[in-house]
């Protein structure tokens, strides 16, 4: 009599436990093809991730919405620019918000997704509310979606903001008088005039600002 692998006799929490330590997307998903035990493993195992990272990946918006979906313990979301010509959108992002796991995301990544717009970006914004770290750099938002961070994520901590050279010295201010918990914010390589800084420090005299433009000061 053949005897069963001892593999295949583990219980389906522990195939749970050993799948959770695969990093790789495409190895979750062979190991998902196994057989049906090895699926529902796979698929508790995401659903038990504190942490998911899809940059530099081959990634569309209806895939990856629909693995996020599956995230239950989800803390810290990356999902930044993948592999050339692969961007999530709008839609994307309007599906991923719907995931349960959004409202006690601690971090999220959009950075360098030029695909999206204030469209996508204040879909998610509303429902992350416990957001500590954001960076969305790269992006063209505008001060729609900063003012939309200003009203849903009242524990931001840093924020990212390198390049968005469609947010003006208005949404700035806004977004640091009401976000009063900010240590941090990067508006390298942003269209504001250095004055504006001196308008943020007066409201938050701890923020840290990382900009050339306050480099420069320092060094003149």
């Amino acid at each position: 009599m053949e005897l069963e692998p001892a593999i295949e006799r583990l219980p389906i929490d522990l195939l749970a436990d050993i799948f959770a330590m695969i990093t790789y997307f495409t190895d979750l998903a062979q190991a998902s093809g196994v057989c049906k035990k090895w699926k529902e493993g796979v698929k508790m195992s995401i659903g038990r991730r504190k942490s998911l990272s899809f940059a530099g990946w081959k990634i569309d918006d209806d895939s990856t919405a629909r693995l996020i979906r599956h995230e239950y313990n989800l803390r810290d979301l990356d999902i930044s620019r993948s592999r050339w010509g692969c961007q999530i959108t709008d839609h994307g992002l309007q599906e991923i918000s719907l995931a349960k796991c959004i409202p006690n995301l601690k971090s999220i990544s959009l950075w360098g997704m030029v695909e999206i717009t204030d469209t996508g970006v204040v879909q998610l914004i509303s429902r992350a509310n416990s957001l500590q770290n954001l960076n969305i750099g790269g992006t063209y938002i505008t001060d729609i979606s900063v003012l939309a961070i200003a009203n849903n994520c009242p524990n931001l901590k840093t924020i990212v903001l390198w390049c968005c050279r469609h947010v003006t010295e208005s949404g700035l201010l806004i977004l640091v008088s009401k976000c009063r918990k900010l240590e941090s914010i990067n508006v390298w390589a942003m269209r504001v005039p250095i004055d504006c800084f001196i308008g943020l420090v007066a409201i938050s005299p701890s923020l840290q600002i990382k900009s050339r433009s306050v480099l420069d000061s320092m060094w003149a």
